[in-house]
């Protein structure tokens, strides 16, 4: 029982890992999508992401190549619980956050593939014709 109290806490301590929970209210993400919202490394978004899913807060499915992850359902984790279902009221103010909320609405709507070569684009530090991150406001 503290193992897994510690495990949930120590998982949504972390403001990367708030926001990955955050942007997963909205539906599944593919890791790529998640990478080109946050503007993170693949290894450093799969690390948050396992931090996650270790904690059961999270879980994945892979369709092909493409690895997708949502917010668990129906958790027997009273802490899971707690945190999943206060989750969408957390936060909702923060300019960060509704940053992200706007990038994740654009990745949604645009290729997988597209959000992948997007991401590796963001990495680099170069602007994305179908993201604009880099500036002040998203747009498709």
């Amino acid at each position: 029982m503290l193992y897994e109290y510690q495990s949930v806490f120590k998982a949504v301590a972390d403001a990367t890992r708030a926001r990955i929970l955050k942007m997963l209210t909205h539906g599944e993400l593919c890791v790529c999508q998640i990478v080109a919202v946050l503007g993170l490394s693949q290894s450093t978004v799969s690390k948050h992401l396992w931090v996650l899913k270790t904690a059961r807060l999270i879980q994945d499915r892979k369709d092909g190549r493409w690895v997708f992850y949502s917010l668990v359902q129906n958790s027997r984790n009273e802490y899971v619980q707690f945190i999943l279902s206060n989750l969408s009221q957390w936060l909702k103010e923060d300019e960060i956050v509704i940053e992200d909320m706007r990038r994740v609405e654009i990745v949604k709507r645009i290729p997988l593939e597209e959000a992948r070569e997007c991401s590796s684009k963001i990495l680099r530090g170069l602007s994305c014709e179908k993201i604009k991150i880099n500036e002040g406001e998203a747009k498709l």
